[in-house]
Formats: structure tokens, C-alpha cells, sequence
């Protein structure tokens, strides 16, 4: 299937005045909304990637640490997340993005690697692209699954974050059907959040379901640090060290 350019896929995926049948946008579950701009243009997307929430552009190395249960054998992991934005942008779907390569150890073993695509709207939401995966078992790559880029298939931009998340706003992250199909919920805002990294405010809480995996798990992200702690079903990870 031929790739979508750029003005193709963000058309249809955040709107248009166009003919024909548009992909679903981001809609919100309660009153209020996080919804695409109701004008927008490609190349006003930048990988300049500076919202208060995901500050790649000033937090570009982020370490965190915890652990969680085996669901099939019960025995406790011990996780550690490495990511860290890279120097060099990339283009997906024709649009200039931010790279940031994340790192997944499990019991000190890498489990997968991935380099995941960002980019920013002038209204100040933060769109997310896709992500290249590499899955490792004894240091070798054996798979890729989970691997989607806008503009492959039926893969459309996802809205990673609204530029002022309120209670309520809902919107998917991720809109690659039957590859990845993440969810977000805002559920609280104003919050107190403590990690090994610091103390944090005015912090927000989600809820990020993975309708695939039937998966629910916790986040919370700080201003001018970004994502701080995940709390999924059987644990919890929580930043270690930032810079």
C-alpha cells in the first residue's frame, strides 16, 4: 500500500473541508474536549517540542525505576526505562519530527528498544507519529511488534497531549487500527506527586487504556518535567533522574 503524503494523512486525520470519507477524530467521553485544531496546516507541526508537560526540548534524558508482577508466573520484574531525546530529527508522513529513543530493561536485560516521533502544533498540542520497535531476548532482535508510522496503512497522527488538559478530556494517542490503538483520560489536575527524582507540582493524572492488550494503567506528568511516575495493573515505575 503506498504510503500517504503528509497533507493526505493529517487532513484526514485532524479534519478538513473535503469530500469523502475522514478518519475518526480524538473526541472527548466527558463535557470537555481535547479536540484537533479546527485549521490545520502540516507545516506549521515543528519538532520544537517544549509543552510544559512533554519538554523535550529542554528535559532530554529521563531514567526511571520500579516493578512489576509476571501475570503468568507471579514472579516480580524489576524494570528500569531509559529514554532519551536523540540530537537529529527525522521526517514521517513528510513532517519534520523529534525522536526520542526509549529503552526497556527488564531484570537489567534489554527488552525494547524504540524510537518514538513527536511533533508540535502552534495551539500547543503534542502529536505523536508513530514509533519503530526492536524486540530483544538474549541481545537479539526478534521482533517489532507494536510498530506503526502515520501515513502506513490506515495509521493516522495521534494526539499525545492537548495544549491545556482539563478533568475529562479524552483522546487517543495512538491510531494505527489493530497495531495500536492507546487511549488517554484526564482524571485529576492541581496534583502533589513525590518520586525519587523529586517533589513535583500542579501535576495531572490519566487513565491510558489499551483496547488491544485490554490493558488500563496510571500516569502522571509534572510541568517542565514530563511524564514522572506509571502505576500499571501489577506495580509501579517512577522517575529515578532527569536532566
Amino acid at each position: 500500500m503506498r504510503a500517504s503524503s503528509v497533507s493526505d494523512v493529517l487532513t484526514t486525520a485532524c479534519g478538513g473541508n473535503g469530500e469523502g470519507e475522514t478518519g475518526a477524530e480524538p473526541q472527548a467521553t466527558g463535557e470537555t474536549g481535547a479536540e484537533p485544531p479546527a485549521a490545520f496546516d502540516p507545516a506549521d507541526l515543528s519538532p520544537e517540542v517544549d509543552h510544559p508537560l512533554v519538554p523535550l526540548t529542554s528535559v532530554r534524558l529521563t531514567v526511571f525505576e520500579g516493578s512489576e508482577r509476571d501475570p503468568e508466573t507471579g514472579e516480580t520484574i524489576e524494570i528500569r526505562i531509559e529514554s532519551r531525546v536523540l540530537e537529529k530529527t527525522d521526517r514521517v508522513a513528510g513532517v519534520e519530527v523529534a525522536v526520542v529513543e526509549v529503552k526497556d530493561y527488564e531484570d537489567d536485560e534489554l527488552v525494547e528498544r524504540t524510537l518514538d516521533y513527536y511533533a508540535q502544533h502552534p495551539d500547543g498540542s503534542v502529536w505523536y507519529l508513530g514509533e519503530r520497535v526492536d524486540d530483544y531476548e538474549e541481545g537479539k532482535i526478534v521482533g517489532h511488534e507494536g510498530q506503526w508510522l502515520a501515513g502506513e496503512g490506515d495509521a493516522k497522527p495521534g494526539l499525545f497531549m492537548p495544549a491545556e488538559p482539563k478533568v475529562g478530556d479524552a483522546f487517543e494517542q495512538e491510531r494505527a487500527p489493530g497495531i495500536a490503538e492507546d487511549r488517554s483520560t484526564v482524571l485529576d489536575v492541581g496534583l502533589q506527586v513525590t518520586t525519587p527524582a523529586g517533589e513535583f507540582s500542579d501535576c495531572i493524572k490519566t487513565e491510558d487504556f489499551a483496547p488491544l492488550d485490554n490493558l488500563t494503567e496510571f500516569k502522571y506528568y509534572c510541568p517542565g518535567v514530563g511524564l514522572v511516575r506509571e502505576e500499571p495493573e501489577s506495580g509501579t515505575i517512577e522517575l529515578v533522574r532527569y536532566r
